[in-house]
């Protein structure tokens, strides 16, 4: 077995739990890949591959990233069409996604080795941008269009399958995978879904009406976003955080459940939520 260690540098964290993921891997005779970015952080460790973060993606076997749900968010989008399994290890605060804690790390690495695990297949966001400024992106968790500055709100209006179906004004909305329903849509009021159902959940974001209620929609359904306050550059797009677009008045946002999926590798069935009883429960 091979495994890519994606690290997210920026947690002073990041390179002691790589070096005690390093120990164990080379106990139990698995190949260790790192990006060359990290391997001035790596001079005393041996036997060890570095490799550009494309190189290493196509050459492992599975990748773990070490970090929080953001790091895997990224290595997600880096590593679309390798089609490798990933799991996270959890340095930040919450880790829906990345599940596996420091004081699991051996446990957890050696049933990874013997195979003693699941896959768990997590559908993405298709996001098509049409108008003025056009584009294509996927997304996990959620694609979420919200108002650019602090004073304005965003005219926003939603038909499903050709049908209108809401009117928002307000700070904006998102539209969340069921893997991205504990995210940003949870915290602006909207349902926790279980990962295995294959849907989208709508969610408005600081609402100017009493009955702007989340909205739940099957996956075969098709979604349109257009902001239609008659401004200019008003809105931005964000998908999975990881970069904001502006969107124009009349640019036309079609979402959908893309056919694409990440696996994510679990070590419990109900690793979702264990995640939120721990995490938002705290317990």
């Amino acid at each position: 077995m091979t495994v890519f260690l994606a690290l997210n540098l920026g947690k002073s964290q990041s390179v002691p739990v790589a070096c005690s993921a390093i120990e164990v891997f080379q106990k139990l005779g698995v190949s260790v890949i790192l990006d060359k970015k990290a391997q001035p952080f790596f001079t005393q460790t041996t036997d060890l591959s570095f490799l550009q973060q494309d190189e290493a993606i196509s050459a492992c076997d599975v990748i773990i990233t070490i970090g929080g749900d953001g790091t895997i968010l990224h290595i997600a989008r880096q590593s679309l069409g390798f089609e490798k399994p990933l799991f996270g290890i959890n340095l930040g605060r919450m880790g829906f996604l990345a599940t596996v804690e420091e004081n699991e790390l051996a446990d957890k690495l050696e049933r990874l080795v013997r195979g003693d695990y699941t896959l768990d297949k997590r559908r993405l966001l298709a996001v098509d941008v049409q108008g003025k400024n056009s584009f294509c992106q996927y997304a996990l968790n959620d694609l979420v269009v919200f108002k650019k500055g602090i004073a304005q709100t965003v005219d926003v209006r939603i038909w499903c399958d050709e049908i209108l179906v809401n009117h928002y004004q307000g700070d904006g909305v998102v539209v969340a995978t069921p893997t991205g329903s504990t995210a940003y849509s949870l915290s602006a009021g909207g349902p926790v879904l279980d990962a295995r159902i294959s849907g989208l959940v709508v969610t408005p974001i600081c609402a100017h009406s009493m009955h702007s209620p989340p909205m739940v929609f099957s996956a075969e359904r098709k979604l349109r976003i257009q902001v239609m306050s008659p401004t200019q550059e008003l809105a931005l797009l964000s998908c999975d955080g990881l970069q904001e677009e502006a969107i124009f008045h009349d640019d036309i946002v079609s979402v959908s459940l893309s056919d694409r999926s990440i696996s994510l590798i679990c070590f419990n069935e109900a690793d979702q939520f264990e995640a939120i009883d721990k995490k938002l429960k705290g317990r």
